[in-house]
């Protein structure tokens, strides 16, 4: 320091100051464990060499790394120096796992998780895609400019795929997206240019990288799945209803006649399904089977090569101004049986990915031939000494290599008709911008009818079908709070008329300056009608006892009174099915003993026929069905008598696989479960029973056909927590044992 600096202590701080930024600024620290495979950060956390003691100590100057390299891991840590004082969102993705760590301040020991990709090692997304699990995005953490915080980056890939883990972040105002934090806003913890391997003190061990001892517990890990968090939707149906009464002079009648609806149009068979279309949903109900997409990779549109690896080389621009250096051949002279022995040098990624990725590898020919062949099977080292001592190089990895990546919004890109070939995509996502202004455009009209007597607590769940050429319906759920400080559910259809003035072709949008919203005339759910559930059933004994308890638990849950079970009963010889429903604890059932063989078509309507009102709602049911607890009440939501019937797409679970652990797929082309008002089913000719007999399937289908005919629309959601329960055929309907002799 110079004499100045006791002086004047300002001065000595300033000079301090633009020092640390010329050493410090611009760049985090950048450890990497080599040779480690597996996809989790747990795995890595199993290699002896972490934390302290990675391959390699660098640094690197944006928080986006794409290596290009395989098995691998990296702990990326230093300073965020935000550009302004506000509220701030972060938002991780990366192939494989990843966890983005923040402090309070610039204390490591006040380190808090607050993104993730992935917990069990089968989570990844493509660069950009940050809204693909819930737990990418944080919550809004407060930050100030003058201030400097402390994080930690941590990534864990393995040999597939396009290697990448990056951080964005983004104020909290609506329409701003995500940028990646870049180096103008990073700073290292430590210079490590001048230290040692083995000096070790000067890194941070924190709560992001400290090693836990492993469990002895014999509990299986959570399975992770985003769909089985807590949601809001889950119980919202306890919450009292609104009196639509109250509700009356809100806005005004309007005519609701979709353009899409197709009353008296002739079909082929099976033509109704082009005629159905999927609902959008806010806020994300994570119904996306993202643990599946190993299965179905439909969600990725793209180049079938990358998409077999999962690569998305082709979403990555890598930033060659600043790694100069990258834009480089290198030349690996070494014969193909070498690659093949040792398949570390480029794994899996093969000559094509890696020149995809910008590195090129060139093989270089060296007169191996059939007599080298053993080297595939795999002998010690001692007997692989003379393979070593060819001229032979590793290629050269670029760990600080960083990229640019726009945000990418898979589900900004898929339209509202049903893809039969993808089964794992769930609920078309709503814009939240869009959600936001009708929710806020109802308010005010609420609030003019009743002055400071409501208030929005929640946005629960808002529904939209779109009709570009007329205007588009919603369907709100909003948790409202009365002066008295009581709790109200609102769960009301809206229309949001189409302006003259946009052009026939042009989508409406709903940040206009003035929505012009109004009640769809006779548009109305009915809260309190009765469901009858029917399922014709054979010989299907430890599955009818499940259904009756099913229905037990899910009358005791809700308290709700008005459904009713019919179980049309083909001469079951396994169990007493009436005796069982005598004593089961149900409010309502219905039994009907038939004769003959299994007909699905015809048991199913002589439950229909047992019905007496015919403005109750009817829903074809299935014997190997869980119910979400609210089911009874989303059936009433989505059925409206004379207007629309409810097609829940079920999500059929794998074998061996539970509610708890719902490995499987969405049975998207199955409308088999179906809610619709009596009154409109038997106006449409209730089920085909000639046609249908004794066989199945395909008979959901004429069914729809008929209901598309009858000028009804069709809703189709899918539905969180609800699933078919696997199971064969053995023993089933008509089937008769093969003797073995």
């Amino acid at each position: 320091h110079n004499s100045d600096c006791s002086t004047c202590s300002s001065k000595c701080i300033s000079h301090n100051f633009d020092f640390f930024l010329r050493i410090y600024k611009g760049m985090a620290n950048l450890h990497i464990f080599e040779d480690w495979c597996g996809t989790s950060i747990s795995q890595l956390q199993k290699n002896l060499h972490y934390p302290l003691y990675p391959h390699t100590r660098t640094t690197v100057k944006k928080l986006a790394v794409s290596p290009s390299w395989t098995n691998y891991g990296l702990r990326i840590f230093g300073y965020i120096h935000p550009y302004t004082d506000g509220d701030f969102l972060f938002a991780v993705a990366s192939d494989d796992n990843s966890e983005f760590w923040l402090s309070e301040d610039e204390n490591p020991d006040n380190l808090k998780l607050r993104a993730y990709v992935g917990k069990t090692g089968r989570e990844w997304t493509a660069p950009g895609e940050y809204g693909k699990y819930a737990s990418q995005i944080s919550d809004l953490i407060p930050l100030q400019k003058n201030n400097k915080y402390f994080f930690e980056l941590i990534h864990k890939q393995n040999d597939q795929g396009t290697d990448h883990v990056e951080v964005a972040w983004q104020l909290k105002q609506i329409r701003s997206g995500f940028s990646i934090i870049d180096s103008k806003f990073i700073s290292l913890y430590t210079n490590e240019s001048s230290l040692k391997t083995v000096d070790v003190n000067h890194i941070p061990q924190t709560f992001a990288s400290h090693v836990t001892p492993p469990q002895r517990s014999s509990e299986t890990p959570p399975h992770g799945v985003d769909m089985l968090r807590a949601d809001p939707r889950d119980s919202f149906h306890q919450v009292p209803l609104l009196d639509r009464a109250r509700l009356q002079g809100v806005l005004p009648e309007c005519i609701y006649n979709p353009s899409y609806i197709i009353k008296g149009y002739p079909l082929i068979r099976y033509q109704g399904l082009q005629f159905v279309y999927l609902t959008y949903v806010y806020p994300n109900d994570y119904t996306r089977l993202t643990h599946m997409e190993s299965d179905n990779k439909c969600f990725y549109r793209g180049n079938p090569y990358y998409l077999e690896r999962y690569g998305f080389s082709n979403y990555i621009q890598l930033d060659l101004r600043e790694n100069e250096e990258i834009a480089l051949v290198i030349a690996a002279p070494s014969n193909k049986e070498y690659n093949n022995r040792w398949g570390h040098v480029n794994d899996s990624r093969k000559e094509k990915e890696i020149q995809d990725n910008v590195i090129q590898i060139e093989e270089v020919e060296d007169g191996g031939g059939e007599e080298d062949s053993w080297v595939n099977q795999g002998f010690s080292e001692e007997e692989d000494y003379d393979l070593l001592n060819r001229a032979v190089f590793d290629v050269e990895v670029k760990w600080s290599q960083t990229f640019q990546a726009k945000p990418l919004d898979l589900h900004a890109l898929r339209s509202d008709w049903i893809d039969l070939k993808c089964n794992v995509s769930g609920n078309l996502l709503l814009e939240e911008s869009e959600a936001l202004s009708v929710v806020e455009a109802f308010m005010k009209k609420l609030n003019r009818k009743f002055p400071r007597q409501f208030s929005l607590e929640r946005i629960v769940n808002i529904e939209k079908k779109p009709d570009y050429n007329r205007g588009s319906r919603y369907l709100l759920e909003l948790d409202l709070q009365e002066a008295s400080g009581r709790h109200l559910r609102l769960v009301q259809y809206i229309y949001v008329k189409r302006t003259e003035d946009r052009g026939f072709h042009k989508k409406q949008n709903a940040q206009d300056a003035e929505l012009k919203l109004c009640n769809p005339y006779s548009f109305y759910w009915n809260p309190t009608a009765t469901v009858h559930f029917i399922v014709p059933v054979k010989n299907q004994a430890h599955w009818v006892q499940k259904f009756i308890s099913d229905m037990e638990e899910m009358y005791r849950t809700t308290g709700d009174q008005n459904f009713n079970v019919i179980i049309t009963d083909y001469e079951s010889t396994d169990m007493n099915i009436e005796q069982a429903l005598q004593n089961s604890y149900l409010p309502r059932y219905q039994y009907l003993r038939l004769s003959g063989n299994f007909e699905r078509s015809a048991g199913l309507q002589a439950g229909i026929d047992l019905i007496s009102d015919d403005h109750s709602i009817v829903f074809l049911c299935d014997l190997h069905i869980h119910f979400p607890p609210g089911f009874i009440d989303t059936v009433r939501k989505h059925c409206v008598e004379r207007h629309m019937a409810f097609a829940p797409i079920v999500m059929r679970l794998n074998c061996g696989a539970t509610p708890l652990e719902p490995d499987g797929y969405w049975e998207v082309n199955g409308f088999g479960l179906l809610g619709i008002y009596k009154s409109d089913l038997d106006s449409i000719g209730g089920m085909n029973t000639k046609e249908f007999t004794d066989r199945w399937g395909g008979e959901d289908w004429e069914l729809l056909d008929r209901i598309i005919q009858g000028g009804l629309e069709v809703e189709r959601l899918y539905l969180r927590n609800f699933f078919h329960h696997f199971h064969s055929k053995r023993g089933m309907w008509n089937r008769q044992m093969l003797r073995n002799t």
